[in-house]
């Protein structure tokens, strides 16, 4: 029935059974026949045809978007197990925030792999958004990540830290000689984000937004660029915890970020799914824990 399902979705999905016969590679007539089955099989019509057209019927149409739920659980189960059959080969995927400046991920990576070097360690950067997509898919097992949402109910979601907010600006700009400095008054300076084309509109509208910076936005392909537009004078980088790299030490000062008379604060979290298979996803969760400490 799972086949007959795909082709049912199939040919709702393109509105043609010619099209979907082709996506499916069978021919027109066998995915007809197949569809045909499934109704009977369920014992009511999925589809109200009329010549060579057809419509959902009201009850076509609830077990479609239903349906597309129970496939995506349907892979993600065989996902799951064939996981725990390939213990011999176990792989543990880990994304984590690329504009991070602590040392506290890549410790727990070194403490963990000592501990379990027979676990293959898939690590990627990315921003909030990136990750996020990541983790609901299941392409990552585990995020270190700032807390951007509410918390959800179907994931572990583990505050590591409250990260103090600076700026990294020029030792040459006169802002540089500030002790601290509130959002509003860098209208006039712009902001550099690292962020590739499709992570742009999202990160400035976070940085825009709740943050607070009102001026224009500058963007870099990575950290690395972004501080050496900062050295250039260009603009201000935005970053959380860390310090600056004893690379940049002499050509970027970091200036506290406020709100009100208050140090801005981000919170960064471990976050993975509640009743994931992987033996290793709880285990390399502590070991981050306590880089924290």
């Amino acid at each position: 029935m799972l086949r007959q399902i795909h082709y049912f979705q199939s040919v709702v999905r393109l509105n043609s059974f010619s099209e979907a016969a082709e996506e499916c590679h069978i021919s027109q007539s066998a995915i007809s026949q197949q569809v045909q089955a499934l109704e009977r099989e369920l014992g009511f019509p999925l589809l109200e045809r009329k010549n060579r057209r057809f419509t959902l019927t009201p009850a076509g149409e609830h077990f479609y978007r239903k349906s597309l739920l129970l496939l995506a659980d349907w892979e993600r189960l065989c996902r799951e197990s064939e996981a725990i059959a390939k213990q011999d080969a176990a792989r543990l995927s880990i994304g984590y925030l690329k504009s991070y400046g602590g040392q506290e991920l890549h410790l727990a990576i070194a403490d963990f792999s000592a501990q379990h070097p027979e676990v293959g360690l898939d690590i990627t950067p990315g921003n909030h958004e990136d990750l996020f997509q990541l983790l609901i898919s299941g392409r990552a097992d585990l995020l270190l990540s700032d807390q951007r949402r509410a918390f959800s109910d179907g994931y572990h979601n583990v505050i590591l830290s409250a990260s103090p907010c600076f700026i990294e600006i020029s030792t040459r700009s006169p802002i540089s000689g500030l002790d601290r400095i509130q959002a509003g008054e860098l209208k006039n300076t712009p902001c550099i984000l690292a962020a590739s084309q499709g992570q742009r509109e999202s990160e400035t509208d976070y940085y825009r937004d709740i943050v607070g910076f009102a001026g224009e936005f500058l963007y870099a392909e990575n950290l690395e660029e972004a501080r050496l537009m900062v050295v250039g004078g260009r603009g201000f980088l935005p970053v959380e915890g860390g310090q600056v790299p004893g690379l940049y030490a002499q050509s970027i000062r970091r200036v506290p970020l406020y709100r009100d008379d208050s140090p801005m604060t981000r919170n960064y979290c471990a976050f993975w799914r509640k009743g994931n298979p992987n033996p290793h996803v709880d285990e390399f969760a502590q070991v981050l824990r306590s880089k924290f400490v």
